[in-house]
């Protein structure tokens, strides 16, 4: 690969806040939408891959779990990949591989073949853009960083009204085989968004900072001190209890409309509302995240939405006609777009830029579990019961329980922290550099000419885009 600039956030470098950064938001728009909205998609597919097959729904539905699993239980592996190689090569790999499997799937004999190809392939493809796009995404926005997560977030409503209709057109023009093939090709995007991924480093670097640089590549590939931090610790537990119940409801809502007796596309709209809903819902809670009295308090905000979108469950489960779902759908997608828009963006203030690679790849891993046990469990409490509405109350406890852990766990077992970021990685980089930075007053004079004629010239710039053709496309 040759010589390659590691896109790690240089240390005493400022996010542009804008600039570049809105191509990184595009970016991670498109990959967050293609992330969540995709294992949903192939689900149109799955009535005629059961004909071809003659397999049950079961045996087809697992190619969207695998999807997911991968997605969420490969955090770690990705982690280490951003570590070693950087955002952008990583992104680069990884839309080759989502669309790789895709392609391949269209080729496939036996549904074993899928599980392999659209399940496994793709969703490692999936999960090696949709991890560095959040980590580039926090690097490039720090004040308006809440603003940047909501609407990078919205990527998943959009996604998922768009590519649902677009996949049974495909399935019905071209087969699951023709369908497969162009979702593969449009998957090829991912890499357009990966060369948006441009590394940040300093405007000027003296000698004693590419020293600390060139020591900061050499660091963990998985940084395991994360567990060190109380607050990443109730963060992991609390977001862990919420995915078992999170997912639940929008995988049963249709179900339920259609037990009820209401005819098939009828009770699918019934997620269109969801959806649109939920568009809106991101940005709008992104806006209230970033304003001056609530972004210190966010962590609250998102316990809040969680408590929020629990006790909509709790209502959603006496519904018993399509206008008690149809309002349950509406408050369903704003506080499910409150809780998407928040979940990473707490993450990131909680263990800070540093340290977020590691903390996300190892959170996803613990949510893994958790949905993977999530709707089936209520899938067998459904038929156990044939009650659509204990499965809305279990998920409603599980996700008002989480967000007591978060909120309870915050306020009593988290002391604030101090407004200087004195970690103890950065106030040893900081001690070393102002030692090897020890000069003559005459030195220190050329230097201080130096960096006012820089203000002088660059008064807004914060950090710069890596532009040699080492890393650029």
């Amino acid at each position: 690969m040759g010589v390659v600039v590691v896109d790690d956030a240089p240390s005493g470098v400022k996010a542009p806040d804008g600039g570049w950064g809105w191509a990184v938001l595009f970016g991670g728009f498109v990959i967050t939408g293609f992330s969540y909205a995709f294992p949903k998609a192939v689900s149109v597919f799955f009535k005629e891959l059961i004909r071809e097959f003659g397999v049950g729904y079961s045996d087809t539905a697992w190619i969207s779990s695998i999807l997911l699993a991968m997605l969420y239980g490969t955090g770690p592996l990705c982690s280490v990949c951003v570590n070693w190689f950087g955002c952008r090569p990583v992104m680069l790999v990884g839309g080759l591989f989502a669309s790789l499997g895709m392609v391949t799937a269209s080729f496939c004999t036996n549904i074993i073949q899928l599980y392999l190809t659209a399940g496994v392939i793709t969703g490692l493809g999936l999960a090696l853009n949709f991890q560095p796009s959040l980590i580039m995404l926090n690097r490039y926005f720090d004040k308006r960083r809440p603003l940047a997560n909501g609407l990078a977030a919205a990527g998943s409503p959009v996604f998922l009204c768009t590519l649902s209709p677009l996949g049974q057109i495909l399935q019905h023009e071209y087969g699951w085989r023709g369908g497969f093939l162009i979702l593969g090709g449009m998957l090829l995007n991912c890499c357009v968004c990966g060369a948006l991924m441009r590394p940040l480093e300093p405007p000027k670097k003296s000698e004693a900072a590419k020293e600390l640089t060139e020591k900061k590549t050499k660091k963990k590939l998985l940084d395991f001190s994360v567990f060190k931090d109380g607050g990443f610790l109730i963060y992991t537990l609390a977001a862990s209890i919420m995915v078992l119940g999170l997912f639940v409801p929008p995988v049963f809502v249709v179900s339920y409309a259609k037990d009820l007796g209401y005819p098939d596309t009828k009770s699918a709209f019934l997620l269109s509302i969801l959806g649109f809903v939920d568009i809106f819902a991101r940005p709008i809670c992104g806006v209230v995240a970033g304003l001056k009295w609530v972004r210190p308090r966010c962590v609250y905000l998102f316990s809040f939405a969680m408590i929020f979108n629990g006790f909509t469950d709790l209502l959603g489960s006496m519904s018993n006609n399509y206008g008690g779902l149809a309002v349950f759908c509406i408050f369903f997608g704003i506080s499910y777009g409150m809780v998407g828009a928040l979940q990473f963006e707490v993450l990131m203030a909680i263990v800070g830029t540093q340290k977020f690679s590691s903390a996300i790849g190892l959170v996803l891993l613990a949510e893994a579990v958790a949905v993977l046990i999530g709707p089936p469990s209520a899938g067998k409490l459904l038929d156990a019961t044939g009650r659509y509405m204990f499965v809305f109350i279990i998920a409603g406890v599980e996700v008002v329980t989480s967000a007591l852990v978060l909120a309870l766990g915050n306020f009593f077992c988290v002391k604030k922290k101090s407004e200087e970021p004195q970690t103890k990685e950065e106030a040893a980089e900081r001690e070393e550099l102002n030692k090897s930075e020890d000069k003559t007053p005459e030195d220190a004079k050329v230097d201080s000419i130096e960096v006012e004629q820089f203000l002088k010239d660059e008064p807004e710039k914060n950090g710069e885009v890596v532009t040699n053709p080492e890393t650029c496309v």
